[in-house]
């Protein structure tokens, strides 16, 4: 379990500071709150959207800051989440994960969109109960792998406030952590702030 808490700790310790980059690469700031509810469905077997939806549910606080950008066409953000679950699960998840967003659709001027895909690392304060009854109790564990996909709408006039959907998903990353192959999926709406 000691290890687990210092590679925890090694990876939360980067990205904060990653997340104090040199002024002028790019300075934007944002803050998220979102809810969801926990899907039946796997991320691997295309099932996730119409597979129904488990009573479990989330509440998510993420702080983000934008690190470096590419010709106002791609961007790359740093996340850090604290995140609440309640009903079938009560534990808390920490999440840390890197994430690349496009930035340019063709309606943007009429709804300004961005599309984001992120990965890192899910510390979860408990085995989570959800998981354990779906995989069983050796195939998942409290440190998993993270995901998250993300489409956010702004007006273009006021592109301080967005909001969002999101996949949120943890998982063990084909084996790659303890052998764990599953791991839980929400679909999450929010509201981001960015300054």
């Amino acid at each position: 379990m000691k290890k687990k808490q210092t590679v925890l700790c090694i990876f939360w310790i980067l990205t904060i500071s990653l997340s104090f980059s040199e002024k002028g690469i790019a300075d934007e700031w944002s803050l998220s709150l979102y809810g969801g509810v926990l899907l039946k469905g796997n991320l691997s077997d295309g099932s996730l959207l119409y597979s129904g939806f488990e009573d479990s549910y989330l509440v998510a606080l993420a702080l983000a800051k934008r690190v470096a950008s590419y010709r106002d066409k791609i961007d790359l953000e740093l996340e850090g989440q604290t995140v609440k679950h309640f009903k079938d699960q009560d534990h808390w998840e920490f999440n840390g994960l890197a994430a690349i967003r496009w930035l340019p659709f063709p309606w943007d001027n009429y709804i300004d969109t961005s599309f984001a895909f992120g990965a890192g690392l899910s510390y979860a304060t408990e085995t989570p109960k959800v998981e354990k009854r779906r995989r069983g109790d050796g195939q998942t564990q409290s440190f998993l792998s993270y995901l998250m996909l993300e489409l956010d709408f702004a007006l273009p006039k006021s592109q301080h406030w967005s909001l969002f959907t999101r996949i949120h998903h943890r998982s063990g990353a084909f084996g790659l952590f303890s052998g764990v192959t599953g791991g839980s999926n929400a679909v999450a709406f929010g509201i981001k702030y960015r300054f």
